[in-house]
């Protein structure tokens, strides 16, 4: 159970951290001119907090639980890259179904950045999890 909470806190903290240095970069370099007047000015804490909770989370529970007990980092990155790819998938592709202003390359940068965000946080997280379980 505690190398279940510690992968989560890995988990929560490398991929917020990681995507917190990614949406600093590119928020104004290229969601914003992408996006146009969709995105707000700051953003909304409440959600972002509930989604960052909730998605890593899944990623632990599919792709970094499996790997803890065999140290199999390798698996976790590809497992949480398919929750990746699959979760981000369904928001953009979605969003480009129904939204005006919702580009091809927004779709593909996004997809591409949520899949490989999604394994490395997920690798990281059993890398610690699984050097927690041992010790």
């Amino acid at each position: 159970m505690k190398s279940l909470l510690v992968a989560w806190i890995t988990t929560l903290i490398a991929f917020t951290g990681i995507d917190f240095v990614w949406l600093s970069r590119m928020g104004d370099a290229f969601y914003r001119p992408a996006m146009g007047d969709m995105v707000l000015a700051g953003f909304r804490a409440g959600p972002a907090i509930v989604f960052y909770l909730i998605y890593t989370a899944g990623l632990v529970w599919i792709a970094v639980r499996p790997a803890i007990a065999t140290g199999a980092w390798g698996a976790a990155f590809a497992d949480g890259a398919v929750v990746g790819l699959v979760a981000y998938a369904t928001y953009d592709l979605t969003n480009q179904a129904t939204l005006r202003q919702w580009s091809t390359a927004l779709t593909v940068v996004d997809i591409g950045w949520g899949t490989l965000l999604s394994g490395v946080a997920a690798a990281l997280a059993t890398l610690v999890a699984s050097r927690f379980a041992q010790g």
